[in-house]
């Protein structure tokens, strides 16, 4: 992203939502940390590849809330400003629908999603793929890897080249990283 092109983001009000997205504070995540770091995680991976529309900067801040915050009132996020509508609909479009598997989520964002959920879906497994590498629970590691190869990737490579490249970079990463949790040793503690 150019100079120039940071400086016209700076008309974009992200505040507001950064402010609604302090709901996700203390709600935990496998790979430690919390749901609002994440938030924003993924809103800095969008812009480190020159995505500045507003609409999908707004999103990726609050993309988590419909799913994490149960009893969220509608109007919290559709009263914020004029793109509150677009950014609404753009979350619903990348949360899981009720009854709906994660395989069947992933399979609706890749063969019907718009191209900006395509790409806000692939910055935020690029955030989850990250923070992997801090997760122990082998079987989480392994479904979330499979997932990532199977549904995201293919995305992935609708959308561009380089996050294509950063997530298969992530995938060969987590991959040698669930093979040394594998290897390691099993320690009983006695008495």
């Amino acid at each position: 992203m150019t100079t120039e092109q940071m400086l016209h983001m700076s008309g974009i009000h992200l505040v507001p939502y950064i402010q609604v997205a302090t709901l996700l504070i203390g709600k935990s995540r496998e790979g430690g940390g919390n749901m609002f770091r994440h938030q924003l995680d993924t809103m800095a991976i969008l812009i480190d590849y020159g995505y500045i529309d507003s609409v999908l900067l707004k999103a990726s801040i609050v993309h988590d809330l419909i799913e994490d915050i149960h009893d969220l009132n509608p109007n919290i996020l559709l009263s914020i400003d004029f793109e509150s509508q677009a950014v609404y609909d753009l979350v619903l479009e990348v949360s899981r629908r009720n009854g709906e598997t994660k395989a069947d989520f992933l399979k609706r964002i890749r063969e019907t999603g718009s191209h900006n959920a395509k790409i806000l879906k692939v910055a935020d497994r690029l955030s989850n793929m990250i923070s992997l590498g801090f997760v122990n629970n082998l079987d989480f590691v392994e479904r979330y890897i499979n997932e990532t190869t199977q549904y995201v990737l293919p995305i992935a490579r609708e959308i561009s080249q380089y996050m294509t490249q950063e997530l298969t970079d992530l995938i060969d990463s987590r991959k040698k990283y669930l093979e040394r949790l594998r290897d390691q040793p099993v320690i009983i503690k006695g008495n």
